[in-house]
């Protein structure tokens, strides 16, 4: 068995790569269940299936009532809808059996990164350079957790990628409908995500840098074509006029550069030399600087990229996510050809195995614990469980010591008739248990109510209890162990433990009694 792995990895070693990656990736399908980020279930799966039911979840459309657009690519979330409707269709109804599906399909198309970055990789560099990148490709530490995530940011990177190697494939590179076909690819990744633009722009840049003028038009006209079937199109229909959505996004993130997370114009840098591991974070970031003249088209996009997010104030580490996989192919290439030249690496070759040994031994520690974790556990078991409750009709959140409250992913409870009341700072208890006591309809009252977080839970419980007595408890979920690391290492990750009640009006205090706001 040992000899005939030794044996594929010499001869075939990108097919080991891929059976490699894709049995780390099938551990994500199957056991990192629920969502990473908001974005990633409220903005993708939450829509999408909530269109499938005749509902909008997010009151993205004008037949929910939505007056202008929100400035969100309908692409994705399209597709989603697209593949959520032929699963009802096939009759498959439970929300987690819908998700196993979704993972699976975005681990295949995960793959093509590998697949393509080893070629690229290959070509340039060789068959032993290739390997190393095409396993960091295949099973870096955070990789197939995030490959089977509904991440804009990972998903756009595929066809980035495949639009790299068909200009770089001597076979084609030098054929105009290749550049037909690369402006196809970079529209697919603009229709997912709209910041890879800037990424996009450095083809055509380097494209005119070189004289490739022919090229560059034909490039030009098959991404504008691309594009425009898509945003022009669709916006036109739901919105009467084209790049609606696009031109909403535009204004909406100019306006609000410094709304949300900001951080310094260095932060991504280290967020690459973090991702990547030390010391070859290190060695790809310092090949990928050497490689400037000698491979543009590997290097100019991505520094675009890259140069456009370090500049933008509101920095989210997985925004830079989408060069990720280019630094690592690039940054293998250049480090292996200092290499060569380096006469101090030459006469320190166990120092260089050491350190590719210890980042690998660094690496697989995460691995397998990251493919395995269950990402907001507390929450989406909550919803699951709640599903299972034939009377539920309204869900109170209770998050009383915070300005705003987590929303429920109610995709897992399937259906949304849902009514969901938040209690925070702001919106008391108190406020809460007047609204309900003045809205006639029995109907609207929420019946269940969860406490994310064990802060000042007593007190909080008590408060509850004064204004609804008849209650009992149901259950409690606690974060997957992952989560509570996270939440204890940063209490920015809100995967707190869950506890659910059932309640009801009867007994409900009388107007006399003091309640404390």
């Amino acid at each position: 068995m040992k000899e005939s792995i030794k044996q594929l990895w010499d001869k075939h070693p990108l097919s080991l790569i891929v059976i490699v990656g894709l049995f780390f990736r099938a551990l994500a399908v199957i056991f990192s269940k629920g969502y990473g980020m908001f974005d990633d279930h409220f903005l993708v799966i939450e829509a999408s299936q909530s269109w499938v039911d005749g509902y909008d979840y997010n009151n993205w459309l004008p037949s929910s009532g939505a007056q202008s657009p929100d400035g969100h690519s309908l692409f994705y979330s399209g597709i989603h809808f697209l593949i959520f409707k032929y699963l009802k269709w096939r009759g498959l109804m439970d929300p987690q059996g819908k998700m196993y599906i979704i993972r699976a399909l975005h681990a295949l198309w995960s793959m093509l990164v590998v697949v393509y970055g080893y070629k690229i990789t290959e070509f340039y560099a060789g068959k032993k350079v290739a390997r190393q990148a095409g396993m960091i490709l295949s099973i870096l530490w955070c990789v197939p957790m995030l490959a089977v995530r509904n991440l804009v940011e990972v998903v756009c990177v595929p066809p980035l990628m495949i639009a790299t190697w068909m200009l770089i494939n001597p076979a084609i590179k030098d054929k105009l409908k290749t550049y037909a076909w690369v402006g196809i690819w970079s529209a697919v990744a603009f229709n997912i995500r709209f910041q890879s633009l800037f990424f996009i722009g450095g083809f055509g840049l380097v494209f005119l840098f070189q004289k490739q003028w022919k090229q560059f038009l034909v490039f030009a006209i098959s991404f504008s074509l691309g594009v425009f079937a898509v945003q022009g199109l669709v916006d036109m229909w739901i919105w009467h006029k084209p790049f609606a959505e696009l031109t909403e996004y535009v204004r909406y993130n100019s306006a609000n550069a410094t709304t949300y997370t900001n951080g310094p114009w260095f932060q991504y840098f280290e967020v690459l030399v973090g991702v990547i591991l030390p010391p070859v974070g290190l060695f790809c970031m310092f090949g990928f600087a050497r490689s400037w003249k000698k491979y543009p088209i590997l290097f100019w996009p991505s520094l675009f990229f890259f140069a456009f997010h370090s500049s933008f104030p509101n920095k989210q580490e997985r925004f830079i996510y989408p060069v990720i996989p280019f630094v690592i192919v690039l940054g293998c290439i250049g480090w292996s050809e200092f290499v060569v030249t380096s006469k101090y690496w030459q006469n320190h070759k166990k120092l260089l195995v050491g350190c590719w040994t210890f980042f690998w031994i660094l690496n697989c520690i995460p691995l397998p614990v990251l493919s395995t974790t269950y990402s907001k556990k507390s929450r989406v078991d909550a919803m699951t469980y709640l599903s299972k409750r034939s009377d539920l009709h309204g869900l109170m959140v209770e998050e009383s010591y915070r300005d705003d409250f987590t929303m429920p992913p109610l995709f897992y409870v399937g259906h949304w008739d849902v009514h969901v009341v938040g209690i925070t700072k702001k919106h008391t208890m108190y406020r809460a248990y007047e609204e309900y006591k003045g809205d006639p309809r029995d109907k609207i009252h929420p019946n269940y109510i969860i406490f994310f977080g064990k802060e000042n839970f007593d007190k909080r419980l008590a408060g509850f209890q004064k204004m609804f007595p008849d209650n009992h408890y149901v259950a409690t979920i606690s974060p997957s162990l992952v989560d509570a690391i996270a939440t204890f290492l940063n209490p920015i990750n809100k995967n707190q433990t869950t506890y659910i009640y059932q309640f009801s009006e009867k007994n409900m205090v009388a107007d006399s009694v003091l309640l404390s706001h």
